[in-house]
């Protein structure tokens, strides 16, 4: 099936393959998040086994949410993804409530976050060269310290630049051909699941020699919360069980959820793939079973090389353990006792490759989603045109002008944590529609069947309303911030709705 454009004679061309595809899904959901999060969940839960069951249920449900949005998929193998499933299963409204919140801040405020997270780990690898970094006045190059100018009491520092200058790059690139962004994609990829197989192998080589791995697991299952009752206070540590203990590992779920996000990414592009039917179905399969493995192994290689336990006062990296990482940089730790010092380099390095093929991927997927909302008179109608490289050109500039506003905001990371919540809502519904689209069209052709209908398809949705009913009580502010964003969405609907009249 060819996606025909309304507004000119170009179509989309179906150029990428189950590798591409397979590609994206990896690609788009390793970031900075694996190297960073588990230091927050060990300070949460403060026990190796409630920490290995958080990513093994985070990978459980991942898979199982993409193997029922392959049936959709396999249905509806047209550009847009998840915001024509849940068009079809619930109409208009709530696909456009789904493509506003994403291009608002779900798919912008990810990419500004992931590039700024890239200026961040950039700024500590030129650093690192710089025989003056550890200087008491020293300010890197990239550093957010370096201020560029003022306008007014608002900055522009170095690292804000750097990130809008990767947002504008990786977009410039996607407007010559997906088939250049998808090169890009594949060798970002892999460099980066390379790099982090290697550092489970030598993690675990040189970890299992000692005995940190058998006093982590030493009462795996003894939870304790170690938290700050005021913002900067002394650190406070809890016994947790039953209900309390509920609450807090579902709160520190979201880490590991968040960290595997973007696996729908390659729905958006299913215009673009070969045999989507077929290939979009293996792709979030592939991808998402990768990465869930790499997650798990890469969190026992650093209970391996870390003690789970630290103190914030720790002279080296033992010391400080999983829970007091410095920066919660808690792969650069594990590095460390590898690699010694030679280790902040490598990682800083390791994670800029992985930022930049994230928003990469990221960057590639988003625009199609607009494209698909423009055909529907619900966004940009410029934004449905595709360009002489048959690629939504002007849907991805908007994306990135929007993208790089929210790396000057300062805000985008508070964004990005309401959405979380908003997020996972559009799961539950997209799922949903499974069960709505079996019913009103059940003679519909089916390439894919979700794995373990009706059963699995609805433990997910039960998981994920347990979740958000949890954080609308344990993260109360950030839930209703998320809700709020959705909302914002309903006049702006209904007013362009009056507009078009």
């Amino acid at each position: 099936m060819t996606e025909v454009n309304s507004s000119n004679t170009r179509d989309f061309k179906r150029t990428l393959g189950l590798v591409d595809a397979t590609s994206l899904v990896a690609g788009s959901m390793i970031g900075s998040g694996i190297f960073l999060v588990s230091s927050d969940m060990a300070r949460d839960v403060g026990c190796a086994g409630w920490l290995i069951v958080a990513w093994l249920l985070t990978g459980v449900i991942t898979l199982i949410a993409a193997l029922s949005y392959g049936e959709l998929a396999g249905m509806m193998p047209t550009a847009g993804g998840q915001y024509v499933y849940i068009q079809r299963a619930f109409g208009k409204f709530t696909s456009f409530l789904y493509g506003w919140t994403v291009f608002a801040v779900i798919q912008t405020g990810v990419i500004a976050a992931v590039a700024m997270a890239f200026a961040n780990y950039t700024s500590e690898f030129v650093a690192s060269f710089d025989p003056k970094h550890n200087a008491p006045d020293y300010i890197a190059v990239f550093s957010p310290k370096n201020i560029l100018f003022h306008i007014g009491s608002f900055a522009i520092n170095a690292q804000q630049v750097l990130a809008v200058t990767l947002i504008v790059f990786l977009t410039f690139i996607n407007t010559l051909g997906v088939k250049g962004g998808a090169g890009v994609q594949k060798v970002f990829t892999s460099a980066k699941l390379l790099a982090l197989f290697g550092l489970i192998i030598f993690g675990l080589f040189v970890g299992l020699k000692t005995n940190v791995f058998g006093n982590n697991f030493t009462n795996s299952f003894s939870a304790t919360q170690t938290y700050q009752a005021v913002k900067d206070g002394p650190w406070l540590t809890r016994p947790l069980s039953g209900v309390l203990l509920l609450a807090v590992f579902g709160m520190t779920l979201m880490n590991s959820l968040f960290s595997s996000d973007a696996w729908n990414n390659v729905t958006f592009i299913a215009g673009e793939i070969k045999e989507p039917q077929k290939n979009i179905p293996k792709s979030l399969f592939l991808g998402t079973l990768i990465v869930t493995v790499l997650y798990i192994s890469a969190n026992l290689a650093y209970l391996a090389l870390l003690p789970l336990k630290g103190s914030p006062l720790g002279a080296d990296v033992a010391s400080r353990g999983m829970q007091f990482a410095e920066m919660g940089r808690v792969g650069t730790a594990a590095a460390t006792v590898i690699f010694g010092n030679v280790a902040t380099v490598m990682m800083a390095l390791l994670i800029m490759v992985s930022t930049f093929g994230c928003n990469n991927g990221i960057i590639l997927a988003g625009a199609r989603l607009y494209y698909a909302m423009a055909k529907d008179d619900l966004f940009f109608k410029r934004a449905e045109r595709l360009n002489k490289f048959s690629v939504p050109a002007f849907a991805l500039w908007i994306q990135c002008i929007w993208a790089s506003l929210l790396c000057f905001s300062g805000t985008y990371h508070d964004l990005v944590i309401y959405c979380t919540f908003a997020s996972m809502l559009f799961y539950i519904v997209t799922i949903s529609g499974l069960f709505v689209l079996r019913k009103k069209e059940p003679l519909a052709e089916r390439p894919y069947k979700a794995f373990g209908y009706p059963l699995f398809p609805a433990l997910y949705i039960l998981i994920a309303i347990a979740i958000c009913v949890n954080l609308l009580f344990m993260d109360t502010y950030n839930s209703i911030a998320g809700l709020i964003i959705v909302a914002i969405g309903v006049p702006i609907y209904f007013v362009q709705k009056m507009v078009r009249k």
